[in-house]
C-alpha cells in the first residue's frame, strides 16, 4: 500500500507527500532527515489516503498540490484538529 500524507506545523505549514512506508516517513520529518521540513517541525499528520499503486499515490498527492488539491484540503482541515 502506498500512502498520500499531510502534515502541519505550529506555524500552519503543510507539506504533502507519498510514501510506502508512513510512519518511517513520518519518522525522517521529526528528526530533520527530510531537506524541506527540517528544521519546521514539529510535525503532525493531520490526513492522509491509502492507495493501492504508486501510481494512484503519485496522482492524488500532484492533486493536492494544486489549486483545486489546496482548496480541497483547506475545505476538509477547517475547524478540524486530526482527519485521517
Amino acid at each position: 500500500m502506498y500512502s498520500v500524507y499531510v502534515i502541519s506545523n505550529p506555524k500552519g505549514i503543510l507539506y504533502k507527500g507519498s510514501t510506502s512506508h508512513l510512519e518511517q516517513r513520518m519518522g525522517e520529518h521529526q528528526d530533520g532527515l527530510s531537506p524541506w521540513t527540517k528544521g519546521k517541525g514539529p510535525w503532525t499528520l493531520v490526513y492522509h489516503e491509502e492507495f493501492k499503486t504508486r501510481s494512484d499515490a503519485t496522482k492524488r498527492e500532484k492533486f493536492l498540490k494544486s489549486g483545486k488539491g489546496r482548496e480541497f484540503l483547506k475545505n476538509l482541515l477547517s475547524g478540524c484538529s486530526s482527519v485521517g
